[in-house]
């Protein structure tokens, strides 16, 4: 089914289930793929209603094509002006062409971001987790035709890629609930986030005002929400964990392949350049229970395909 053009009025009632039309009925009832080429003017495109409505098609499993960018009914030239239609045409031989994704039917669990623990109601403890890396294999995930659900903690990364569901949270302990809730019905688990080991025991209600040359603060652990997961692990689903180290590397991340009850661990040093936080490449070594393998210097996106190849071939076991 394809809705060209699809209107501002359209979207927004096809994103939240209105219908108070024959076009309306029709999408509701369909059980096919659906494609919609927006048009209207730019500032409509770009007002955040409409970027809600997108997104939350997306998220039902539509396929949006991009408008283009010309002259507008306004007056206007901007982004607005309906995809031509060979550009349509070309989204539907690729859409029907395209063969059997090796993860479709699957569903995926990842987390990404860092957490941030208050201290008060403007202080937190927190780390310069950016999300790139656990985006990127959400992304590679659902390029393979899995479900994702990516439990994200605050970032400013952003994802258009179909079929992920964004579960923004704060804490380790809202990352935690949220990661109880959604594990059980994941075939494959990716722990990517950089989850606080200690939040402040207790949490001011009011701004600490800066009164005395030094502060105290009393820490407590996180939920480990690794250890939990693995501890719920069953027959079939796959879990990889993430190692973070500065020394001992190697043996650090085997330990915690076990402890945690991990198929596999990708372990990263801060001592490589160009690895870590904040960067758009990665270096990592993916370590499991019967060897490991490790990669060159690669973008985020790269070492995600990696990731993602490596749990394929565990699933071909």
């Amino acid at each position: 089914m394809v809705i060209a053009p699809a209107s501002a009025n359209t979207l927004a009632k096809m994103a939240n289930g209105l219908c108070d039309n024959l076009l309306l009925a029709a999408y509701l009832s369909a059980r096919c793929p659906v494609l919609f080429a927006p048009a209207m003017d730019l500032d409509m495109l770009q007002h955040p209603a409409t970027i809600h409505s997108l997104a939350n098609l997306e998220k039902f499993g539509n396929h949006i094509i991009k408008p283009g960018f010309g002259d507008l009914a306004s007056g206007l030239v901007g982004n607005g002006r309906m995809a031509e239609p060979e550009e349509i045409a070309a989204q539907l031989e690729i859409l029907f062409s395209s063969p059997k994704k090796k993860l479709t039917g699957k569903k995926a669990l990842v987390t990404a971001g860092p957490t941030y623990e208050a201290i008060d109601p403007v202080r937190f403890i927190g780390n310069h987790s950016s999300g790139k890396m656990g985006f990127a294999i959400a992304e590679a995930l659902a390029q393979e035709g899995a479900l994702v659900d990516l439990v994200v903690g605050p970032t400013h990364e952003q994802t258009g890629q179909q079929g992920i569901t964004v579960h923004p949270v704060t804490s380790a302990e809202e990352m935690f609930n949220e990661c109880h809730q959604l594990f059980s019905t994941a075939d494959i688990t990716v722990l990517s986030a950089a989850v606080a080991d200690y939040k402040p025991l207790t949490r001011s209600d009011q701004k600490i005002k800066k009164t005395q040359d030094n502060l105290m603060l009393e820490l407590t652990k996180t939920h480990d929400i690794a250890a939990a997961l693995g501890k719920m692990k069953k027959n079939g689903q796959i879990i990889v964990g993430f190692a973070l180290e500065t020394e001992n590397e190697k043996e650090n991340a085997i330990k915690k392949l076990t402890s945690k009850n991990f198929d596999f661990i990708v372990l990263n040093s801060l001592n490589h350049q160009g690895a870590g936080f904040s960067h758009d490449t990665n270096k990592v070594e993916i370590i499991g229970k019967d060897g490991s393998n490790e990669f060159p210097l690669k973008t985020k996106k790269e070492v995600a395909k990696d990731i993602v190849n490596t749990i394929l071939s565990k699933q071909h076991e």
